[in-house]
């Protein structure tokens, strides 16, 4: 992976040329010869990536949480998953769904 000089952000590989993915910033890098094959431009997640939030997500049968309370309905006991959403040094993110009304949250160590 590499960073643009100018602005810090993402670069991507464009016909052999290194282009930052910043277009207010645009510049661009000559690709070193042979580094080609090293550099992989994706616009998708993997499947793995992917975080369970979208409403038909299955909840049920994980493991039950009794120490949180539903924003919308106040019931003390919901399912959670657990997905590591940021840095490894990071504490991971806990996402609930209410046994009793289905609302959905997400909690933060």
């Amino acid at each position: 992976m590499q960073f643009c000089d100018e602005c810090g952000s993402m670069m991507v590989s464009v016909d052999g040329e290194m282009v930052c993915q910043n277009e207010e910033c645009g510049a661009t890098e000559e690709q070193e010869a042979g580094l080609a094959e090293a550099y992989a431009s994706t616009e998708e997640q993997s499947s793995e990536e992917l975080i369970e939030t979208e409403e038909g997500a299955n909840f049920e049968g994980k493991p039950t949480a009794t120490d949180v309370v539903c924003d919308e309905c106040g019931h003390q006991e919901a399912w959670y998953t657990i997905k590591q959403t940021g840095a490894a040094d990071e504490p991971p993110t806990r996402f609930f769904k209410c046994k009793e009304c289905g609302h959905r949250w997400r909690g933060y160590n």
